[in-house]
């Protein structure tokens, strides 16, 4: 049985992977500091759902206590790192940097260090869309430069990218980074766009419409997100002999076994579109304030998914009406309203 470690198992992502990986047979140790960004109640629920099944175990410690990782690593042994613990959240980057150094970057900085003594298998990392920032052409493609980021959890995450590729090229240990596009489904973080409108609406409030509505989002369902991580477990990137062994589709490194890689749905949806079907799925209008762009926020996102289909052969493909469903549905029932 394939052991996997998990950090952030308790966050939105983390706990579908971990349901994901359990109902293929892997075995998955999480670790989660169980941190109170958002409502720690609803972390507690996912680690009790996945208690329930004989392969999860887990650890509630910081990244940053390296000692408790080093246990975990030692005692466990996993053949797989999955790292997606981090600080989260664009907006909160401008109010507590700090949190995000110690998370992404010194926090990621231990999770290297663990994969590297262990020489396991294969290290994949989160990152994110917002690392190509001020990029304009889109879609985005994993091939162009990312060296303009927007805001502090950017930066932090183009760090770790960075960080990844020099482990993989001094130790030879193989990464695949990860950039997610706005993510969302059952049991999302309630500091998220889908949440809060959800909520705004159902209990007739207002909500803040960024960029008043004329913002675009590659919402990508988290069903369709943690299959991907799923597919590319088993795509290890592999050091090429010479740089022209590389395809031109391919984002793999001339230097090292490391490769980013785009998840998204390949398809851009309008913020104000996006409240339309939130309101139509509550059958309920929302009161609108609609507002200026956010310091560091941008327009637009839209991933080129096309490696993630040559590494996999799948690329995620929910409708976005289709998900706000599935969600609306999830706070229904989680909240009884």
């Amino acid at each position: 049985m394939r052991k996997v470690l998990i950090t952030g198992s308790a966050g939105f992502i983390g706990f579908h992977l971990a349901r994901e990986l359990m109902a293929e047979g892997f075995r998955v140790h999480g670790f989660d500091g169980m941190t109170d960004y958002y409502d720690v109640g609803i972390k507690q629920r996912r680690h009790a759902m996945l208690g329930e099944h004989n392969a999860f175990s887990a650890t509630e410690a910081m990244l940053e206590d390296v000692d408790a990782l080093k246990q975990v690593c030692a005692e466990f042994e996993p053949d797989v790192i999955v790292h997606l613990a981090a600080q989260a959240g664009v907006r909160y980057s401008l109010e507590n940097p700090r949190a995000y150094l110690e998370s992404n970057v010194v926090g990621t900085f231990n999770v290297m260090e663990c994969a590297r003594e262990h020489a396991i298998d294969h290290l994949l990392m989160a990152s994110t869309s917002s690392v190509y920032g001020a990029n304009e052409d889109m879609p985005f493609r994993e091939t162009e430069k990312a060296d303009t980021p927007l805001t502090f959890y950017a930066a932090t995450k183009r760090a770790t990218e960075a960080m990844g590729h020099s482990y993989a090229h001094l130790w030879n240990l193989p990464v695949t980074m990860f950039r997610f596009f706005t993510v969302y489904g059952p049991w999302g973080r309630p500091d998220m766009a889908l949440f809060k409108f959800t909520r705004g609406i159902l209990n007739g409030e207002p909500i803040d419409i960024y960029n008043h509505g004329q913002m675009w989002r590659d919402f990508t369902y988290v069903a369709d997100l943690v299959r991907g991580i799923r597919l590319l477990i088993d795509a290890v990137p592999k050091r090429p002999e010479s740089a022209d062994d590389i395809p031109e589709w391919d984002s793999l490194s001339p230097a090292a076994p490391f490769r980013v890689v785009n998840i998204g749905n390949s398809d851009k949806v309008r913020l104000e579109d996006f409240v339309d079907a939130i309101e139509q799925e509550c059958g309920k209008p929302a009161i609108r304030n609609y507002m200026d762009l956010q310091k560091g926020d941008v327009p637009a996102t839209w991933a080129d998914a096309s490696l993630l289909r040559e590494l996999t052969g799948f690329a995620p493909q929910t409708d976005v009406r289709e998900g706000i469903r599935q969600f609306v549905a999830w706070y229904r029932e989680y909240y009884n309203v």
